[in-house]
C-alpha cells in the first residue's frame, strides 16, 4: 500500500521573501503571485517563518478607524509588535513548521492540524527549502479515479496484505466510497479490513457487510460506516 508523499504533492516554484523584504513588498509578492502567504528563507534558503496574509492584516486591525464606527480591536502584546513591523523578519510567524518531502499526506496533514496552519514548507537534510505543501494539496488525493482506489484495495490490502481471495471479499468504489461485501474465516478480521481499506489514499469512506463463514457467532453482517 503506497500512500503519497509530500514531494509528489508540493509546488517546487515557491514564492519567497528575505528577512528585509518590505511590508510593501510583500503585499505585492502576494498579490502578482496569486498566494496567501510566503516563506521568509535566510541567505543559504532555510526558512525562517511565513508571512501570511493574516500576519500583514494586523496592521490594519491595529489602525484606528476615524468614523468612530469600529471598535478597536484587542491586541495582545507580541500582536501589536507584529502590527509595529516593517520587514518580513518582524512580521512573520516564527519559527517556520516544516514538512519533510517523505513524509506521507497523514503526517502532513496531521502535523498541520496540530500546529493550525495551513501550509508547511518542505525542507531538505540541511533545512533548505524545496518546496511548499498546502491543504489543497493534501485534498487532491481525494480526485484519485474510483477505478484505481479499488485496484489498490484489491491487490494491495486484500491479496498482498491480508492474503485474502479477492473473491471472497469484493470492494465496489464509487466518488471515493468503498463498499466491501462478502465472507472471512475469523470475524477479528472484518475490522482490519476495514481500518487498512481508510487507510487507502483517496477513500471518504468505508462500509462493510462481511459475514464470517467459521466461528458461529459471526454470521450476521458486520460494518461501520
Amino acid at each position: 500500500m503506497h500512500h503519497r508523499t509530500v514531494e509528489e504533492l508540493m509546488s517546487r516554484d515557491v514564492v519567497r521573501a528575505r528577512p528585509d523584504t518590505s511590508f510593501k513588498e510583500l503585499v505585492r509578492l502576494l498579490e502578482d503571485n496569486g498566494v496567501t502567504a510566503v516563506p521568509v528563507v535566510d541567505e543559504i534558503g532555510r526558512p525562517m517563518g511565513v508571512v501570511s496574509e493574516a500576519d500583514l492584516l494586523r496592521k490594519s486591525a491595529d489602525q484606528a478607524d476615524p468614523s468612530g464606527r469600529a471598535p478597536i480591536p484587542h491586541l495582545e502584546a507580541w500582536e501589536r509588535a507584529k502590527a509595529g513591523g516593517s520587514r518580513a523578519e518582524e512580521l512573520m510567524s516564527a519559527p517556520a513548521v516544516c514538512a519533510r518531502p517523505e513524509w506521507t499526506v497523514v503526517e502532513a496533514a496531521r502535523l498541520m492540524e496540530t500546529q493550525k496552519v495551513k501550509r508547511l514548507p518542505v525542507v531538505d537534510e540541511a533545512d533548505r527549502l524545496l518546496g511548499i505543501v498546502s491543504r489543497s494539496d493534501l485534498l487532491r488525493v481525494f480526485l484519485r479515479r474510483d477505478e484505481a482506489i479499488r485496484e489498490e484495495i484489491t491487490t494491495d490490502v486484500l491479496r498482498r496484505t491480508l492474503g485474502l481471495d479477492p473473491r471472497d471479499v469484493t470492494a465496489e468504489v464509487r466518488d471515493g466510497r468503498v463498499a466491501l461485501a462478502g465472507t472471512v474465516e475469523h470475524g477479528s478480521l472484518i475490522p482490519v479490513v476495514e481500518q487498512l481499506c481508510r487507510g487507502v489514499d483517496g477513500v471518504v469512506s468505508v462500509t462493510a457487510r462481511i459475514a464470517v463463514r467459521t466461528g458461529g457467532a459471526g454470521e450476521t453482517p458486520a460494518g461501520t460506516p
